[in-house]
């Protein structure tokens, strides 16, 4: 298969228009081709970039955490710009937009509606579309390819882990989506989509991610393995809560404890109220210790998610509703146990970070509540699913 990089660059046509214009980039460490040469020294080669703009953990990638901003910088080789978009500003300036005539976004996403860089994809393109810049695609895989899971976002609760209404596992690629935020936002934009070739969305063994002829590369510090992205969708809601998702470990976001439940006895539970729930992978019985972040230094008792084992089953995985299990039966067993953390989360201060990753209060209210079952979720669930995949069918690139 070839990525949408490597398409523009064999484009003689194309790359003779973006000759003739200033080109400003859009990158992170992941912006890579086969040979893992980075995009922004192949685009210098052969058009010459007027400026680089970073998302969410800088443009190298090198921050940790959430909420850690990075400061623009200069290009210490060629002299131009590197802008952040997760610093002073999270959308470009009038100034920075001044840069460019096209911008080329060539950002790898893990397909999970939290990871910011599609709420960037969407504020670059509203700003182009205001200062009628052209805005380019260059596709990238979707690791987590067609599956689509998760609670509509509710009007209201839009920000910057979730800017519009979207289930939290999406099922399109970059191109894909943006060609949807154009009609769901109504932008007049020069956009154009720099299609992958020979690329399959549910195509094993990576299902989304063309496993073993493309190397993985991190593009944020914690998305370390294609197993992360594939979890991520529903370990991603334990950073709402008093519970470790696993970062200061060697798997973070694909395990999940606390040092003060029985994991063993909650596996149990689960099973007994949804094994319906927990097809697809194999949910292990694990202890570890986090170097930093929550629960530092301590024992956690938890569960690994394993998504690399000869018993995966793409089609029939679940990691939103496996998760939101986990914290059903904690509720049931501990009724009094401080699950949700009340803290800013993406400088979101009015409502309990739970709440914002999920783009609601659906989730948090069904777990708290012990009348509710999960063929309630299920139904919400199935709805939200079904409406989102009748809408989106119609922008597939890939079939």
């Amino acid at each position: 298969m070839q990525l949408g990089i490597e398409v523009l660059l064999k484009n003689k046509k194309d790359i003779q228009y973006l000759k003739s214009k200033k080109v400003a980039l859009v990158a992170h460490p992941a912006s890579l081709d086969h040979g893992l040469s980075h995009s922004l020294d192949l685009l210098q080669k052969a058009v010459k970039l007027s400026a680089v703009f970073g998302p969410q953990h800088g443009a190298k990638g090198e921050k940790q955490d959430n909420m850690i901003e990075t400061d623009d910088e200069f290009h210490a080789a060629f002299g131009f710009p590197i802008f952040s978009l997760y610093g002073k500003v999270r959308r470009p300036t009038k100034e920075m937009m001044q840069t460019f005539d096209v911008l080329l976004y060539d950002l790898q996403d893990l397909g999970c509606r939290i990871y910011t860089f599609i709420t960037t994809l969407l504020y670059l393109m509203e700003e182009c579309a205001k200062y009628k810049k052209e805005l380019w695609i260059l596709d990238r895989p979707n690791p987590v390819g067609r599956p689509i899971e998760g609670l509509l976002l509710d009007k209201g609760f839009e920000s910057f882990v979730g800017a519009a209404p979207m289930p939290m596992r999406y099922g399109l690629t970059a191109g894909e989506l943006a060609l949807w935020y154009k009609d769901h936002f109504k932008l007049d934009l020069n956009l154009k989509i720099i299609k992958m070739k020979n690329y399959s969305m549910d195509k094993g063994l990576g299902f989304g991610w063309p496993q073993g002829e493309l190397s993985w590369t991190n593009p944020s510090p914690n998305a370390q393995t294609l197993f992360m992205a594939r979890a991520y969708p529903g370990t991603v809601m334990i950073e709402g809560t008093t519970l470790s998702e696993g970062r200061g470990t060697t798997r973070a976001l694909e395990i999940l404890g606390a040092p003060d439940i029985d994991f063993k006895k909650i596996l149990r539970r689960m099973e007994e109220l949804a094994p319906g729930w927990l097809k697809g992978t194999i949910l292990r019985e694990c202890y570890f210790e986090p170097t930093f972040h929550k629960h530092q230094k301590k024992l956690c008792h938890g569960i690994q998610i394993h998504t690399d084992c000869a018993s995966y089953n793409h089609e029939k995985f679940k990691p939103y509703r496996i998760v939101a299990l986990v914290l059903k039966v904690i509720r049931e067993f501990q009724p009094d146990y401080e699950i949700f953390r009340d803290f800013p989360y993406e400088y979101e201060t009015s409502r309990l970070a739970f709440d914002v990753i999920n783009g609601g209060e659906s989730l948090r209210q069904w777990i708290e509540d012990q009348n509710q079952k999960p063929q309630d979720l299920e139904n919400l669930l199935k709805r939200d699913e079904t409406l989102w995949k009748k809408e989106i069918k119609k922008y597939y690139l890939y079939k």
